[in-house]
């Protein structure tokens, strides 16, 4: 069978879980095509994305700046069996959802559906929210089945009934928390819909441990503790409430901060640093590819990541940089948000928080500067749990049975017969 992947941008520097997932099957068989709804945006891109050889389509990204192709799909996805089903689902949709992003994910569908190779029989989707709506306005014009992996904020910022729709039309779905399963279980129509599986990382991609770090207890100023974060610079990574911690540690103690990552809170990061006087102590590295990345585990003492639910419901699945910190067993600290808990148990493989509790946060940063030995036990710690229990090749096995399991070509089929029957009784 062939699966055509469908994704919001590609390729991205923070979605390595997807490449992961997608170099995974490709080694193991499966054939795929890749359908991104966005053009790249990343100036670098990691070697992971570059070792996939399924081709990409680039989708109108907004639909006034390709008027031929969108004009030519529409006139196509009104010929098909389908389109009554669709544009019913998709009007259903736009009345609670009146936005042009709806209108546009419609367009989008319908030059997907006009453009798909012939040998296409399932549709898979990485997110819930926009992606998801794509592909499912595509299964309905085509007949095909969808299925879905479900990560974060498409989890939380989506509302109930477009999630319970989704669920219910869907052939199956995984996600990768036990905190995101269990929301998705509540709302979907049956047991089993969902299913958990981890997103692990591919140790054959990561170096060893280094055999050791130096003992830096944050007390000689010309060689400082350093501190790392990886992450996009948004609300629920907390990297404000991590600034306002790192600005109440004592003077005498002596830090360095490396941020790796953009985002569109850079910015206001940076000036909420110079205010508190802390530029001359703080790295801003921008976004790296991951071998870049990597060297930074290697080179830290301490990984932080203040993980908190932002306003709008956003909040993390469970962060990838922090298995990859474990996997070069850098000791981390994090909070008791998102499922990070599944990961991070507090004492034992790392430290945990309260998330928005800066004093606490403080507190934590403070107890393991100045105590190297502690940082080398959770790290050793972290490394061995993650090493044991989040490798990827389970998951992506499991998936590659989905899709080969012998019912996708069939499921295809048949949808289409019955669309076609459906359009035919109804006229």
């Amino acid at each position: 069978m062939t699966v055509a992947v469908i994704v919001k941008g590609w390729p991205r520097l923070s979605e390595t879980f997807i490449a992961q997932e997608i170099l995974g099957l490709e080694q193991r068989g499966l054939r795929q095509v890749l359908v991104s709804l966005r053009q790249p945006t990343d100036k670098a891109v990691h070697d992971l994305n570059r070792r996939i050889k399924a081709p990409v389509t680039y989708l109108p990204e907004y639909l006034h700046q390709e008027p031929a192709r969108v004009l030519r799909a529409l006139a196509a996805a009104r010929r098909r069996p389908g389109w009554r089903a669709a544009r019913a689902a998709w009007i259903a949709d736009l009345r609670r959802d009146p936005t042009r992003n709806r209108a546009r994910r419609f367009g989008q569908a319908c030059v997907l559906a006009a453009e798909l190779p012939a040998d296409v029989t399932w549709l898979h989707t990485h997110f819930l929210h926009t992606p998801a709506s794509v592909a499912r306005y595509t299964a309905l014009l085509t007949g095909l089945p969808w299925s879905f992996s479900a990560h974060a904020k498409d989890i939380w910022t989506s509302p109930a009934w477009e999630l319970r729709e989704k669920l219910a039309e869907a052939r199956w779905g995984v996600t990768c928390t036990a905190l995101g399963h269990a929301h998705l279980q509540a709302l979907a129509p049956e047991p089993g819909r969902v299913e958990l599986l981890y997103h692990g990382l591919d140790f054959a991609r990561f170096p060893d441990p280094p055999a050791s770090r130096p003992a830096r207890d944050g007390s000689d100023p010309a060689d400082p503790a350093i501190l790392l974060s990886v992450g996009r610079a948004v609300e629920k990574k907390g990297f404000d409430l991590l600034v306002d911690a790192l600005a109440r540690l004592p003077a005498g103690l002596h830090w360095r901060w490396v941020h790796v990552g953009g985002g569109d809170r850079l910015g206001a990061l940076k000036e909420q640093a110079a205010r508190l006087g802390l530029s001359d102590r703080i790295d801003w590295l921008g976004a790296r590819a991951q071998d870049a990345v990597i060297a930074q585990y290697r080179r830290a003492d301490l990984f932080v990541l203040p993980c908190r639910t932002a306003r709008d419901g956003d909040r993390d699945g469970l962060p990838n940089v922090l298995m990859e910190a474990q996997s070069q067993g850098l000791a981390c600290l994090s909070t008791r948000a998102a499922a990070v808990a599944e990961l991070i148990e507090d004492g034992a493989t790392g430290r945990l928080v309260p998330p928005d509790d800066a004093p606490a946060l403080t507190a934590a940063l403070e107890s393991l500067i100045c105590d190297p030995a502690g940082r080398t036990a959770l790290g050793a710690a972290g490394a061995a749990r993650v090493r044991r229990d989040f490798g990827c090749d389970s998951g992506i096995d499991r998936l590659f049975a989905r899709f080969t399991g012998g019912d996708g070509v069939h499921y295809g089929r048949m949808s289409f017969v019955g669309a076609a029957a459906c359009c035919a009784l109804h006229g």
